[in-house]
C-alpha cells in the first residue's frame, strides 16, 4: 500500500501532517451567532481521529453575509470561542482552517440591514420575495470595497483565534461564486461578460486577504469545477477563474462544484435524502424548495466515487498553486494515488461525518475504505436539535451541547 497520503504537506506557511483535510461542510453547530461546545467536540473528534487539518464552514465575515439566523460570524466576541476550538484541535497535532464566507443573495432570514440582498447583478430575488425583499442589489465598487475590508478584517480575526489558515468560499452559489458564474452574472461592466471578468471581484478580496495575513496563514479558496446545470459555469471557466486566483497569490485551491439552488445534487453527485428534509424543513416555502430541487435532480443522478476526477485533472493540469481533491474519495488507495497524481491534499466529508477516525483507520490498517454509503442522509440532520451527525450509525453529539457556546 502506498504512503503518498501520509506524508506531510506545505501550504504556504503552514505545514500540514498528512494530506487528509475535513471539508468545509456545513455542521449547524453554532449558537447566537457563536460556535458551540457540539463545534467544539465535533472538531477535536476530527482531529483525535487524525486529519492533517479540519475546516470549520460556513463561517459569515458580516452579520449581513449569514445564510441563517443562527450562522457563525466572525467577530471580536466570536474570538475566545472560536479559540476554544482551535486549541482543542491543536491539542491532538491536527491544524484548523476557518471557511469565511458571505451569502449575497442566498439569504435565509429576516435580519438584513438592508432593503435588498447584495449580489453580481439585478433581479429578482427568490429567497427574499417571502420576506419583503422582491428585487436583488447589484454591488458597486464601493460595495465590493466594503465586502473586501469584511473578509480581511474577518480572516485578520482568524489569525487572533488560533487558525492555522482561511478559506475563502468561492463556491456552491454564495456571494463570491455568484459573481463568478453566469447564472447569476450578466453585468456589462468589468466585473461581468468573459470568465476572466467574473473572477476579478473574488480575485480582488483573496489578494487583500493574502496581503492582510498570508504570511501567518495559508489562504485557500474553495471554487467550483462546474455548476452542474445548462448555461452554468463550465469546467472552461474553472481553469480561468483558478489561473486568475493563482495570480492573486492564493495557496490552494478545493475543487468542488454545484450549486446550492440550481443543482445541490451535484455537490454530492447523488440525489438528497428528501423525505428526511420535509420531516425536519417544513412550511410552503421549504415544500417549493424541495419540489425544485426534485424537479431538476437528474434520474442518472447516481453516486460513483471520484465523480469530480476528470474535472479536476483538467485544472491541475492548468495551474501550478496547490489543489486539493474533493469529491467522492472512499479509500485510501485513491487517496494516494491522487497525491502521487500531483494533487496536493485530498478533502473529505461525509466520510469522515460517518467515521470521523477513518484517517486513524487507514494508517494503522484497520481500514482500506470508508464504510460511508454516500446516502446523504446527514445533510437532513443538519437541521435537526442534534446538528450534523450520521443517523446510519447514530453518532451524534448531545443536543444540548448545541445550545453552549464553546468557551463557556
Amino acid at each position: 500500500m502506498g504512503t503518498a497520503s501520509f506524508t506531510p504537506v506545505t501550504v504556504g506557511p503552514v505545514t500540514l501532517r498528512n494530506r487528509y483535510v475535513r471539508a468545509g461542510a456545513n455542521e449547524m453547530m453554532t449558537t447566537g451567532c457563536l460556535p458551540s461546545r457540539s463545534l467544539l467536540a465535533f472538531h477535536e473528534r476530527l482531529a483525535r481521529g487524525g486529519v492533517g487539518m479540519t475546516t470549520l464552514s460556513y463561517i459569515a465575515v458580516s452579520r449581513d453575509g449569514r445564510t441563517f439566523s443562527e450562522q457563525g460570524v466572525m467577530t471580536p466576541e466570536a474570538v475566545p470561542h472560536y479559540k476554544a476550538v482551535t486549541d482543542a484541535v491543536h491539542a491532538h497535532g491536527a491544524k484548523a482552517s476557518a471557511q469565511i464566507t458571505h451569502a449575497g443573495s442566498f439569504v435565509q432570514h429576516d435580519e438584513l440591514s438592508t432593503k435588498r440582498a447584495w449580489t453580481a447583478d439585478r433581479g429578482l430575488d427568490i429567497l427574499g420575495i417571502s420576506r419583503g425583499r422582491p428585487f436583488l442589489h447589484s454591488m458597486t465598487p464601493a460595495d465590493m470595497d466594503k465586502i473586501t475590508t469584511e473578509f480581511v478584517q474577518a480572516a485578520e480575526l482568524c489569525r487572533d483565534a488560533g487558525f492555522d489558515a482561511v478559506e475563502i468560499h468561492m463556491g456552491h452559489g454564495y456571494l463570491l461564486n455568484q459573481f463568478i458564474s453566469p447564472l447569476s452574472n450578466h453585468r456589462k461592466d468589468e466585473y461581468g461578460g468573459s470568465a476572466e471578468n467574473r473572477a476579478r471581484f473574488p480575485a480582488q478580496v483573496a489578494s487583500a486577504v493574502k496581503a492582510a495575513v498570508g504570511k501567518d496563514l495559508a489562504v485557500i479558496a474553495k471554487i467550483n469545477l462546474h455548476d452542474g446545470v445548462k448555461s452554468g459555469a463550465t469546467v472552461d471557466d474553472a481553469i480561468v477563474t483558478a489561473k486568475v486566483l493563482e495570480a492573486a497569490g492564493i495557496d490552494m485551491l478545493v475543487l468542488s462544484g454545484g450549486r446550492n439552488i440550481e443543482s445541490s445534487w451535484a455537490l454530492f453527485h447523488s440525489p438528497l435524502p428528501y423525505a428526511d428534509l420535509k420531516k425536519v424543513q417544513t412550511g410552503w416555502a421549504a415544500a417549493l424548495q424541495f419540489f425544485v430541487l426534485e424537479l431538476t435532480t437528474p434520474k442518472t443522478a447516481v453516486f460513483r466515487e471520484l465523480y469530480f476526477l476528470e474535472a479536476a485533472r483538467r485544472v491541475r493540469a492548468s495551474v501550478g498553486c496547490g489543489l486539493a481533491y474533493v469529491g467522492g474519495l472512499l479509500s485510501r488507495k485513491d487517496a494516494d494515488a491522487l497525491i502521487e497524481e500531483g494533487f496536493d491534499a485530498v478533502v473529505m466529508a461525509r466520510a469522515l461525518v460517518h467515521q470521523p477516525d477513518l484517517v486513524n483507520q487507514f494508517s494503522d490498517g484497520r481500514a482500506e475504505r470508508s464504510s460511508c454509503i454516500s446516502c446523504n442522509r446527514c445533510v437532513a440532520t443538519m437541521y435537526t436539535p442534534e446538528a450534523l451527525n450520521c443517523p446510519v450509525i447514530n453518532n451524534a453529539l448531545p443536543q444540548e451541547w448545541n445550545t453552549v457556546p464553546a468557551a463557556a
